[in-house]
């Protein structure tokens, strides 16, 4: 994806500017996701601050950060695909089934031909039933299973589905080796770690994991905190905020007339002028550009109903 640049104003942030967009952070390892939003929270002045698709404190890479009305279109960023660089370490489990966690065996083979690493490979492409890790956030019963786990108590979890559209061999020096993986949400790359060693016999955990991608927002593009910091000090933040509807772009679209519009920004239902091919959610526009809302067609009575509308206001608010 282009980010779009251009020299940087001579002026610094007006903390009083209206601050939302979308920020394509690179997670450093050692912070949890949480610990980037209250970074960005500072770095912007911004109270308002979510992130779409936690990684773990282990894990670094692309961590989009909705800030302002962006908060609200979270749900549908966290909806979109993942792809990950994932490092596997083989004949070695952990309670975590990552590094972090305590080694639970060591003594698993680890010298596979390469010919069998891509024949169990194999079995994990499309659709597959997942249980999750007992460390990590999901609830059992009211609590979180790390929280179970961190009291010494190991529950039976529910297998979840997820799907998996790609799972290639980068690179293998035993006992390490590299996939590329592209998945649904909800997919943990720790517990496709520990199954894949499962099935090879010796055991696995991941090593390490680097998200290449989440939804539209690519790793090359993606900033460090330290540069997002010296944008807003500088005044240049505008340049590296993307609109709230970036990761809608693959939606359908309609533009509203102006007295259309101004139905839909006061929450009213307006009529549709052609039925659309399918009942899913779209962008709503202005005949001037401006987002205004995700609607969805009500095909009983023939209208657009919003889901959500958003305030009228640009995206990238001139600093000072």
């Amino acid at each position: 994806m282009e980010r779009r640049q251009s020299a940087r104003p001579e002026r610094g942030y007006d903390p009083a500017a209206t601050v939302f967009g979308i920020f394509n952070i690179c997670k450093p390892a050692g912070l949890t996701s949480f610990d980037v939003v209250a970074r960005v929270r500072r770095i912007s002045g911004e109270r308002r601050v979510g992130h779409a698709g936690t990684l773990d404190p282990l894990a670094e890479g692309v961590l989009p950060i909705c800030v302002g009305q962006a908060t609200r279109i979270v749900e549908y960023l966290s909806d979109a695909t993942k792809r990950y660089c994932a490092q596997v370490v083989l004949g070695t489990t952990t309670d975590t089934y990552d590094a972090e966690g305590q080694v639970t065996s060591q003594t698993g083979r680890s010298d596979y031909p390469v010919e069998e690493i891509r024949r169990a490979l194999d079995r994990f492409r499309g659709p597959i039933e997942q249980i999750p890790p007992m460390y990590s956030a999901v609830k059992k019963e009211g609590k979180r299973l790390y929280q179970l786990a961190r009291a010494g108590h190991e529950v039976e979890r529910a297998p979840r589905r997820v799907e998996i559209f790609r799972i290639d061999l980068l690179t293998y020096d035993p006992p390490v080796l590299v996939i590329d993986v592209e998945c649904s949400k909800g997919t943990y790359i720790r517990s496709l770690a520990h199954d894949l060693g499962q099935v090879l016999g010796g055991g696995a955990h991941l090593g390490h994991l680097v998200r290449t991608r989440s939804g539209p927002f690519e790793i090359q593009d993606a900033l460090t905190l330290e540069l997002l910091a010296d944008a807003f000090a500088q005044g240049y933040w505008t340049e590296l905020v993307y609109p709230l509807d970036e990761p809608l772009l693959h939606w359908n679209a309609i533009i509203l007339g102006e007295e259309r519009a101004a139905a839909l920004r006061n929450g009213r239902a307006v009529p549709m002028l052609a039925v659309p091919p399918d009942a899913r959610a779209c962008r709503a526009y202005s005949t001037d550009g401006e987002f205004l809302a995700v609607v969805r067609p009500d095909m009983e009575t023939g209208t657009w109903r919003a889901e959500k509308v958003f305030a009228a206001s640009s995206a990238t608010t001139d600093a000072g």
